[in-house]
């Protein structure tokens, strides 16, 4: 079927509404619709939550120096009048083409590995920015999405990583100071808020996530990694979904919780190993009787679609490919 509907002679009789343009056209119906701007694709609204993969863990560092936590991935947020990520505003609902030669892309970001990004996600013309990895001693963290914390550098320096507005918050700064014990790193910025700053001894706990009701149930998503420090014993508990950090005993920090978007926790000393990136997830949420989504969806997994009241929702959680409505 054309986007638009076909023209053809004058015993044709078309299906023209405020969502589609099925069937023949008549050549007089065609010239009033083009007068009133409705002989055109037609679209539907959609309502998104698309979360970047999170950053993983920095780290180990030597005895001298805490690591930072990794970064929430980015959040974005149409539903209702739920905030988006870095406490902004609900974005706007998308006007989505309906027809079968409308295919559009979906890519679910995986989570980053220890000292690595995470991956973008998006959903047709929404991408949200990967989280950045846990700063280490010696180097900064990335600075995308929710970004995550530096660790402890010198005795005077110590930095943050930034978030990307609208989808995230900054890392928390690390702590510098003159003894191995006193050298902390900061925990990975989180949707709503920031990651906290490393002190003498202490690491910074990762920025708090978002919860989101597109499902009809309210989950936290997308915290940052909590931060590590040299001292012994000195963990600190990521953000809301966040994973916790490690110690200079050879504990591993946490992984972020899949489909979260939750940043890992950092680790020092010898034998640990940081955590992993919360991998992202989109969802996607619409009026039933506006459109139907294809059946094919090639490359991408997700759990069917399901109801809430009189919408339909779908849960993407792995992959890249596209997805057509009808």
């Amino acid at each position: 079927m054309s986007k638009y509907g076909y023209i053809g002679p004058a015993s044709a009789t078309p299906t023209q509404s405020s969502t589609q343009n099925h069937g023949v056209f008549k050549p007089d119906d065609a010239i009033h619709l083009l007068g009133k701007d409705e002989y055109k694709q037609q679209t539907f609204n959609m309502e998104y939550l698309v979360i970047a993969g999170a950053g993983g863990g920095g780290g180990p560092a030597g005895s001298a120096s805490g690591t930072g936590g990794g970064g929430a991935g980015g959040y974005r947020n149409s539903y209702a009048s739920e905030t988006s990520g870095g406490s902004s505003s609900t974005e706007s609902v998308l006007a989505v083409p309906t027809g079968s030669s409308n295919n559009l892309t979906v890519t679910v970001g995986a989570g980053g590995s220890a000292n690595a990004d995470g991956n973008d996600s998006t959903f047709y013309t929404i991408t949200s920015i990967k989280g950045g990895t846990g700063g280490q001693a010696y180097g900064l963290a990335g600075t995308l999405g929710s970004s995550g914390g530096q660790g402890s550098y010198t005795a005077t320096t110590s930095y943050s990583a930034d978030g990307t507005p609208g989808q995230g918050t900054d890392g928390g700064n690390g702590f510098g100071h003159n003894t191995n014990n006193g050298r902390a790193g900061g925990g990975g910025g989180g949707a709503a808020s920031g990651g906290g700053g490393g002190s003498h001894g202490n690491a910074g706990s990762g920025g708090a996530g978002l919860a989101s009701s597109i499902t009809g149930s309210s989950v936290a998503r997308a915290g940052g990694g909590g931060g590590a420090g040299p001292a012994s014993g000195n963990t600190r508990s990521g953000g809301s979904g966040g994973a916790g950090s490690s110690n200079n005993t050879g504990g591993s920090g946490g992984n972020g919780t899949a489909n979260t978007g939750s940043g890992a926790g950092s680790a020092t000393g010898s034998g640990g190993s940081p955590g992993t990136g919360g991998s992202g997830v989109v969802i996607l949420r619409w009026t039933t009787a506006d459109a139907t989504i294809g059946a094919t969806r090639t490359g991408l997994t997700d759990g069917g679609v399901q109801t809430d009241g009189s919408d339909s929702y779908i849960i993407f959680t792995a992959g890249t490919g596209t997805v057509t409505f009808s």
